[in-house]
């Protein structure tokens, strides 16, 4: 076969949240959501393929002496930019791997001779990786789960991480992808958490839930994902009350993460935070009963270095705890693995097939009767096509669970024009219902989202978007 990007495009949508989300040293309340349109010849047939994302503040670097829109915002438009470029000028490529590995190796070069952080490098990569793979799906008339678990798109798993050398996808990918995903609702540090938080002033003018309490009922939760932002006694009087919130529905299916988003300076300080948590017996049984896993409690300059291993192997009895925004490169999770670490996330703003090399080795790790983790985190993803595709790869790589929070930040797709607004109704009948507000909204019923409609798309979709209808962005 041949595959050559003959150009790329990009567009912009505006979007508030609801309400504000505070995560890590980052408070959202707007963004820009970047759409991406990739046009691909493959095997002579001009091709078109999209991707999307939300440019968050303060994720792929969370340094807080910058700011977004002079520092942060630029740098990710630079990255993005040189990745559009580079899945151009590699030229005609034999399969999408080889495609996909050369604009890789060209943007983990440039990155580094411009001291640009991988994980940011990555993402931009990330970006175009999941264009031209719509554009493949599209091109082959199959899904994303039949591309990658036939291997068409003739993915090395070797050549990108060296123990997983001779890994077939289909070694590690169910015959089929998932039905269902059972939603891990975020309770972001400044959510409100009873009726009691809320006034007329901090309620959003929708009809969407907006409490925890809210949220459980409307949509039957049992999966929670809560945010620690360092403060023990902040962080002690939430846990407590959220304890007590969930403790009132259904304790014996009730399970949650913890998220440290990188707020502790080492290993020793969170511990004795947890033990300082768990000296209350309320938090003891809370945590002993239902927590899953701890993701990222140490900041990305220091998650990795020599010293963790010391500190987790001399705590006999801690919490499976994961990486995430240290899961910078294909080096990433190897090393946390060595470090004593039991795991990674997947995010799609991390790549396609980071995520298989990813899979690989964490099944290698569960088949050695090592308890690994391959988590499913979000980026804050709203569709009509970051979440789709966000989902239909989590589908393939089979996670029982998913966090999920763009549907709460943001107020369903009533930013995305009518005509989207239409489009996704209709795509994703089992996915979206329209709320009483006139919105689509996501269907969430008993903690889960259905993904029939979503698995049987070429790459979370299966109408083309209409790009007309968002502003044209150029990157300079």
């Amino acid at each position: 076969m041949t595959i050559q990007v003959q150009q790329v495009s990009f567009f912009r949508l505006p979007m508030q949240t609801r309400f504000p989300f505070r995560y890590g040293i980052a408070s959202l309340t707007h963004l820009p959501h970047l759409i991406v349109k990739a046009d691909v010849e493959i095997d002579g047939t001009l091709v078109r393929g999209f991707s999307s994302d939300g440019l968050a503040p303060k994720w792929f670097t969370k340094n807080p002496d910058t700011t977004f829109e002079q520092d942060d915002l630029p740098a990710m438009l630079s990255v993005i930019r040189h990745a559009a470029e580079s899945a151009v000028d590699v030229g005609c490529r034999s399969s999408f791997f080889d495609w996909w590995k050369a604009i890789y190796d060209a943007q983990t070069t440039w990155a580094f001779q411009e001291s640009q952080p991988p994980l940011l490098a990555g993402f931009g990569v990330s970006l175009l990786e999941r264009a031209v793979m719509d554009a493949f799906c599209r091109a082959r008339q199959a899904t994303l789960h039949q591309v990658l678990h036939s291997n068409l798109a003739e993915i090395d798993l070797g050549a990108v991480r060296k123990t997983a050398g001779g890994v077939q996808p289909c070694d590690i990918l169910p015959a089929q992808p998932r039905a269902s995903i059972r939603m891990r609702h975020t309770v972001g540090l400044g959510d409100p958490l009873t009726a009691s938080d809320v006034n007329s002033h901090n309620r959003p003018q929708d009809q969407l839930p907006f409490t925890l309490e809210e949220n459980i009922q409307r949509y039957g939760l049992t999966h929670f994902k809560i945010k620690l932002g360092g403060d023990f006694e902040i962080d002690h009087a939430r846990l407590l009350t959220i304890a007590e919130i969930l403790g009132r529905h259904d304790q014996q299916r009730v399970r949650f993460t913890l998220d440290g988003n990188e707020n502790y300076h080492n290993i020793s300080v969170f511990r004795d935070h947890w033990g300082r948590h768990r000296s209350t017996p309320t938090l003891r049984s809370f945590f002993d009963q239902a927590l899953l896993f701890v993701e990222q409690p140490l900041h990305r300059d220091h998650a990795l270095l020599d010293e963790v291993r010391e500190e987790l192997e001399s705590w006999p009895d801690a919490p499976e705890i994961i990486i995430d925004e240290s899961d910078a490169d294909f080096s990433s999770l190897p090393r946390a693995l060595e470090l004593g670490y039991s795991g990674t996330s997947h995010k799609n703003c991390k790549g396609l097939i980071k995520g298989l090399a990813n899979a690989a080795t964490i099944t290698a790790e569960q088949n050695n009767g090592r308890a690994a983790v391959l988590s499913a985190e979000d980026l804050g993803n709203v569709g009509p096509l970051a979440l789709t595709q966000d989902l239909a790869m989590a589908a393939c790589l089979n996670v029982s669970h998913i966090e999920r929070n763009g549907h709460h930040y943001f107020a369903g797709l009533s930013q995305f024009p009518k005509q989207e607004q239409h489009r996704t109704r209709q795509v994703f009948a089992g996915l979206y219902i329209s709320t009483s507000d006139g919105f689509p909204g996501l269907h969430i019923s008993d903690g889960l989202l259905n993904l029939n409609s979503v698995n049987a798309s070429a790459f979370g979709d299966t109408r083309t978007p209409d790009s007309t209808l968002f502003e044209r962005w150029e990157l300079c």
